[in-house]
C-alpha cells in the first residue's frame, strides 16, 4: 500500500488556490478585511486629536474697554477658543453650558478696564464644561499666558508699570460638573452607551442570519407574520437584556466608581428605550444583509468602530475635524452620550434631555425603513 508523504507541495497549492477562490466569492468578508483597517487608519490619522482647539466660547461682558476686547481677541488668536456668541445674562450662560452648546463662558466684570488702570487686579472668570477633562485641560492650562500676553500689548508707555510680575488680573477658573477632573465621571456613564451598542447590535445581527443558516427561515415564510412584526418580535426580548445591562452599569457607577448622580435616573431609563431600540434595529437590518453569521459579526464591528471613535467617548468630539464631527453627528451613540452625561453630571431635566433625543429617533426611523425594505428582499 502506498503511503502518503507527510507534506505535498501540490496538495498545499491546491488548498491555497481553493482558499483564494473562496475569498474571491465572499466579497463582503474581503471588503471588511480591507475596509476596517482603512477606517482605523483614516480615523486615527486624521480625525483623532487629543489636543482639541477652536472650542466654542460664550462671552458675558460688562465692560467694553480696549482691555476686555484685547483679552477676547487674544483667546481667539490662540486657536484654543472660538467666540460662538456674546450673551447678556448669567441665565443664558448656564443654559449654554448645561446643553453643551459651548465649552466655555468668559465673564468680564463691569469697570474691568478702569480697575486695571488703577492698579487693581480685576476678577476674570472662565467657566468650563469639564465633564470631559481631556477636552478642556490644555485650553484652561494656557489661559493665564493668553491673558497676560493680551494685556501686555495694551499696557504700554505710561501704563507699563501696571504690568506685575505674575498677572495683571485675578484669573479664576471654574471647572463645572467635574471640578476635580475625575476621568471616571466622564467614562463610566459613557460606557453604558458603548456596551449597549456593542452587545445589542452584535446579538441581533445574528438573528435572521441564524434563522437562515438553520433552515427555520422557511417556516417563517409560511406564516402570515409581516416584516414589521418579525423585526419588532425579534427586538423585544433583547430590550430586557439592554435594561439589565443598564442597571448593572448604573449600580457600578454609584457603588464602585462614586459617580455623582445629579439628575433624575428615571430620565435615563425612559429615554434609553429609544437608543436600545435603535441599536437593535441596526442589528436586525445587518442580519438581513449578511449571508452568514461571520459576516454579521464583521458588519457589526464595521458599525461599532466608527461609533466608538467618532462619538466623543474615547477622544474629545470638538477636537475632530469638521467632516469627522459631521459623521459622528449621524451616529446615535454621539447623542446618547451627551444625554446620559447631561442627566447624570449636569442634572438636565426631561425637556432639556429631549434636545439630545430627537436625532436618535430620526436615526431609528431611517434604519427601520431600510430594514423593512431589506427584509422584503430576503423574503423574495
Amino acid at each position: 500500500m502506498k503511503t502518503l508523504r507527510l507534506f505535498s507541495f501540490s496538495r498545499f497549492m491546491a488548498m491555497a488556490r481553493k482558499e483564494f477562490v473562496q475569498m474571491r466569492r465572499d466579497r463582503l468578508t474581503f471588503a471588511m478585511m480591507i475596509g476596517i483597517p482603512l477606517i482605523q487608519l483614516i480615523l486615527f490619522g486624521y480625525a483623532i486629536n487629543s489636543d482639541p482647539r477652536h472650542l466654542p466660547l460664550a462671552v458675558l461682558s460688562g465692560d467694553n474697554s480696549r482691555y476686555s476686547r484685547a483679552v477676547v481677541s487674544g483667546m481667539q488668536a490662540s486657536t484654543y477658543f472660538d467666540v460662538a456668541e456674546f450673551i447678556s445674562s448669567r441665565r443664558e450662560a448656564n443654559r449654554l453650558l448645561e446643553l453643551g452648546e459651548v465649552q466655555f463662558v468668559l465673564t468680564i466684570p463691569e469697570q474691568f478696564g478702569t480697575q486695571l488702570e488703577r492698579g487693581k487686579r480685576p476678577v476674570l472668570l472662565l467657566e468650563a464644561d469639564a465633564t470631559d477633562p481631556m477636552a478642556t485641560g490644555n485650553a484652561v492650562g494656557s489661559m493665564n499666558e493668553i491673558v497676560n500676553r493680551a494685556l501686555a500689548r495694551e499696557l504700554k508707555g505710561s501704563l507699563e508699570y501696571l504690568i506685575p510680575k505674575e498677572s495683571a488680573v485675578d484669573l479664576r477658573i471654574h471647572a463645572d460638573y467635574n471640578p476635580e477632573a475625575v476621568s471616571q465621571y466622564n467614562i463610566v456613564p459613557g460606557l453604558m452607551g458603548v456596551i449597549l451598542t456593542l452587545t445589542l447590535v452584535m446579538i441581533t445581527s445574528l438573528a435572521i442570519t441564524r434563522e437562515r443558516e438553520r433552515g427555520t427561515m422557511e417556516n417563517l415564510l409560511t406564516t402570515p407574520v409581516r416584516p414589521l412584526e418579525v423585526m419588532m418580535g425579534k427586538i423585544l426580548p433583547y430590550v430586557l437584556v439592554g435594561y439589565i445591562q443598564m442597571v448593572l452599569i448604573m449600580a457600578a457607577s454609584v457603588f464602585l466608581f462614586n459617580v455623582p448622580i445629579t439628575g433624575n435616573p428615571l430620565i435615563v431609563f425612559v429615554y434609553s428605550s429609544i437608543f436600545i431600540a435603535a441599536n437593535l434595529t441596526v442589528g436586525v437590518t445587518i442580519s438581513t444583509v449578511a449571508k452568514n453569521q461571520l459576516q454579521a459579526v464583521q458588519m457589526s464591528i464595521f458599525f461599532f468602530l466608527p461609533s466608538l471613535l467618532l462619538s466623543g467617548f474615547m477622544f474629545p468630539f470638538r477636537g475632530m475635524p469638521v467632516w469627522a464631527q459631521g459623521l459622528g453627528t449621524l451616529l446615535p451613540l454621539t447623542h446618547y452620550l451627551r444625554m446620559i452625561r447631561g442627566v447624570l453630571l449636569k442634572g438636565l431635566d426631561w425637556s432639556q434631555s429631549l434636545h439630545h433625543l430627537w436625532p436618535i429617533v430620526l436615526f431609528w426611523v431611517v434604519v427601520i425603513a431600510v430594514g423593512l425594505k431589506r427584509y422584503r428582499k430576503t423574503l423574495d
